[in-house]
């Protein structure tokens, strides 16, 4: 099975399976000499773990991160970095009843479809489960940007919308999104998610939702021209998150109501003899490469596919059917995915740092 791979220079594979005995993950194209141990990936991965409050998946995984290789006495060695996770809650029997059933909004068609044969333990490489590996390796990833641009790179996410219900930007306040489980940056619209996604939780359905990530203190000049355009690549490293299926740079689809002196994004001079952007409508890149401005990115996840409303379907045999799938499941995947699409960004902004360093000595 190919397309388990992310990056270049900085790239990271993972391996197993929800259901598997673990999930794990090889970093590769760390530098030397860089502080890291487990407790410092560990504090990303409670982020993102399951269990944490009734509006996600109730199993109980404590996503424990093992380092098994690339570190000596505290300091990476510029070794491949092995990271492993074991899986101690899954519950393979719930889904026992959908082995020959295709989950409609699944992969299981699909990967049927492709590979003649699927994990139907919750959707084996298709879960959402992989995405731990994915923030592990984010995290090492981080520790590459602030060696590579400064301790002043900030990468931050927060739930800006969940159904029709929207944050107010007047309201924003980053530190909000460490105080409830919505990372939502805006205190007063806390109840109404809370109530919203109680309603959708009991009567059996699931909710989409639009995470917001930016990236601060990113110089200008990451990025190359046509086809490895940073946005380009960051759309890919969101749109490969599990349940994704819209990312837009910077206003997006919203640039379309603007005339062009409008999103211009125009410039004057600093007193530091530094450019001054006087808006940034573009969302920190220009031409593929990053302006010096914040980075964000918008990302829109799906309602979460696996329901305990019945929804018509077909199995395996071509015989029309009803599916309900049981489990422990998120009524709304864009909470947890929010610390995955910050690591996603990670990713690709230490990749693209290390290349440009490569490139521009």
């Amino acid at each position: 099975m190919s397309g388990n791979r992310f990056g270049n220079i900085f790239q990271y594979t993972t391996f197993g399976e929800s259901h598997g005995a673990a999930i794990g993950c090889v970093v590769d194209g760390v530098p030397p000499r860089l502080a890291l141990d487990e407790a410092y990936i560990q504090s990303f991965l409670d982020k993102r773990k399951p269990g944490q409050s009734r509006h996600t998946t109730q199993r109980q995984e404590p996503d424990q991160v093992k380092i098994l290789s690339g570190v000596f006495e505290g300091k990476t060695t510029g070794a491949p970095i092995g990271l492993l996770i074991e899986n101690v809650d899954a519950r393979s029997k719930d889904y026992g009843d959908i082995a020959t059933k295709y989950r409609p909004g699944h992969a299981d068609y699909t990967y049927d479809a492709k590979y003649g044969f699927r994990d139907y333990r919750g959707g084996g490489r298709s879960s959402a489960r992989e995405t731990a590996c994915r923030v592990a390796a984010g995290a090492i990833a981080r520790l590459v940007l602030s060696n590579a641009l400064g301790d002043n790179v900030s990468i931050r996410g927060a739930v800006v919308q969940i159904g029709p219900h929207k944050v107010n930007k007047n309201n924003w306040d980053w530190k909000q999104t460490e105080q409830n489980s919505f990372w939502c940056p805006d205190v007063q619209a806390v109840p109404t998610f809370e109530t919203f996604l109680d309603e959708k939780r009991k009567s059996g359905s699931s909710a989409g939702a639009i995470v917001e990530v930016v990236a601060s203190g990113i110089p200008a000049g990451l990025g190359a021209p046509v086809y490895d355009k940073l946005d380009s690549d960051l759309a890919k490293a969101m749109m490969s998150i599990n349940a994704v299926k819209g990312v837009e740079i910077g206003d997006g689809f919203d640039s379309v109501l603007l005339g062009g002196e409008e999103n211009a994004d125009e410039m004057r001079m600093g007193v530091d003899g530094k450019p001054v952007f006087l808006s940034n409508h573009a969302g920190g890149i220009l031409g593929g490469i990053s302006s010096g401005q914040d980075i964000v990115a918008r990302v829109a996840f799906k309602p979460t596919s696996s329901i305990l409303t019945p929804v018509k379907t077909i199995d395996r045999d071509g015989h029309e059917t009803d599916i309900i799938t049981k489990g422990r499941h998120d009524p709304c995947v864009g909470l947890r995915g929010t610390p995955v699409c910050e690591a996603m960004m990670a990713c690709v902004l230490a990749d693209h740092g290390l290349r440009h360093k490569a490139q521009c000595l």
